[in-house]
């Protein structure tokens, strides 16, 4: 056994930094490399790409990644975990054995979990008597049928720890929790017991720490960000774990940022509902009795967590269509901006109430003035600029799509001093709803394959 183990986080969402995997597996040791693409609303956005060419449907910046990476993985032997499977972890381990023929690397185990795309099994669940109903409505799931686009369990770090038993260097998983992907490594190092709940939970906050990237070492940091060093250059959160469950939160010297107990603080309380109840497929962690200890040059000490045991069911994440949105901008100058954006977006509405159409809503913004802070906004009644920002919702594409036609009437047809004006009409987007539900694990066929290059 390992006296200790470094997991690193490598990305916090598909679209986050590019060069922090360079930056960990260059600038410090690292015994694995984790890395989380996925949200609820990338699963619907995958299907549909695997619908439309069967080798899509993962996120294809890992590849990308992955050559940039390969030879240092291979030489430091780190191994990498990471969720960007998507729904078609197969596709995305041939795209990373491409990547490795062209760098003369052979003899590559990848491990690919499968099994939490229930999709195509949804008529066979419903038809079984499981009505798969809505987590805070109560709704059935067969309501939204016919409009279903995505639907995945949320697996835990079980199928990961088999994949590493079975030799993978690198483990490319689908909807695996975001904290299974730390989690795995350090049941699969310590040898934790699936019953060792204390331990298991620690494991469970050091993935939740882990999972959002920098936000851990002053990346969106509410606190005291504007003492943070070298922000261009920040540092991902490193876990460097210990047998008994305890662990520090580091960073690579000389990175930018900072993990502090403030940081680490809030990277903690990011998404969670009731603290003592946090729910993972492996365990309850219990976050009210976490304790963290300052150890300074960024170095943060957790320690103390509880845990409980897991529950008999599976989350799901499934989404559908909805109906459709579009959104058009016009910004106006001073002097009386505002009062010309008021005025254009009045006579925007009552054009639409001409026309006849409808819409299930109508959302108004005045950037500059109240966009973030709605009607709580008070202040510079006479702002240098505003910009105006009008969206509908319908599940009338024809409607949408006229709306879109009412936007550029508003420059000459409407107050005076528009510009920013550019990209065209905007055009109706698809509306992805959410629909969560849970599952009894026992129908669920998870599967770990053992690719080998």
């Amino acid at each position: 056994m390992k006296p200790l183990i470094r997991i690193a986080s490598g990305q916090g969402f598909w679209g986050d930094l590019l060069t922090a995997p360079i930056m960990q597996v260059r600038r410090g040791p690292i015994d694995y490399l984790v890395m989380d693409y996925l949200a609820e609303v990338t699963m619907s956005i995958l299907q549909k790409q695997k619908l439309r060419n069967p080798a899509h449907g993962y996120a294809r910046d890992f590849p990308q990644t992955m050559d940039a990476i390969i030879e240092d993985v291979a030489a430091k032997d780190i191994r990498v975990i990471t969720n960007a499977g998507g729904v078609n972890p197969q596709a995305a381990a041939e795209a990373v054995f491409e990547v490795a023929r062209k760098h003369g690397i052979s003899g590559l185990r990848i491990g690919i979990v499968t099994g939490d795309d229930i999709l195509p099994r949804i008529d066979e669940l419903l038809a079984a008597g499981y009505p798969l109903r809505h987590m805070e409505t109560g709704e059935p799931l067969a309501a939204v049928r016919d409009r279903l686009l995505s639907a995945n369990v949320y697996l835990g770090a079980r199928p990961v720890v088999e994949a590493l038993e079975r030799g993978a260097q690198i483990v490319i998983t689908g909807r695996v929790t975001d904290t299974g992907l730390t989690l795995a490594p350090m049941v699969f190092e310590f040898g934790w017991g699936w019953d060792e709940w204390n331990k298991l939970a620690a494991g469970v906050v050091a993935g939740h720490i882990n999972e959002c990237g920098a936000q851990a070492s002053g990346g969106n940091f509410l606190g005291d960000w504007q003492s943070l060093p070298n922000l261009a250059e920040i540092g991902f959160p490193i876990i460097e774990a210990y047998p008994d469950g305890t662990f520090v939160v580091t960073k690579h010297e000389g990175t930018g940022g900072a993990v502090t107990r403030e940081t680490v603080s809030e990277q903690l309380l990011y998404e969670i509902g009731d603290p003592r109840m946090y729910i993972t497929p492996d365990c309850i962690a219990d976050f009210t009795s976490i304790h963290l200890r300052d150890e300074g040059s960024d170095r943060v000490a957790v320690f103390g967590i509880e845990g409980r045991p897991a529950t008999d069911s599976y989350k799901v994440s499934a989404s559908y269509s909805d109906g459709y949105v579009a959104v058009g901008s016009l910004t106006y100058s001073a002097p009386g901006a505002l009062e010309r954006a008021r005025a254009a977006d009045a006579i925007l509405r009552r054009r639409l109430e001409l026309l006849g159409l409808t819409f299930e809503e109508i959302r108004t913004e005045f950037i500059g003035y109240n966009a973030c802070h709605g009607p709580l906004a008070r202040g510079n009644e006479n702002p240098p600029e505003v910009m105006l920002r009008i969206g509908v919702r319908s599940h009338d594409y024809a409607a949408v799509e006229r709306f879109g036609k009412e936007i550029a009437p508003l420059i000459l047809t409407g107050p005076p001093g528009v510009t920013g004006f550019s990209g065209g009409r905007p055009k109706p987007s698809e509306v992805v709803a959410y629909f969560p539900t849970l599952i009894p694990k026992d129908v669920v066929s998870v599967h770990v394959d053992i690719l080998e290059l």
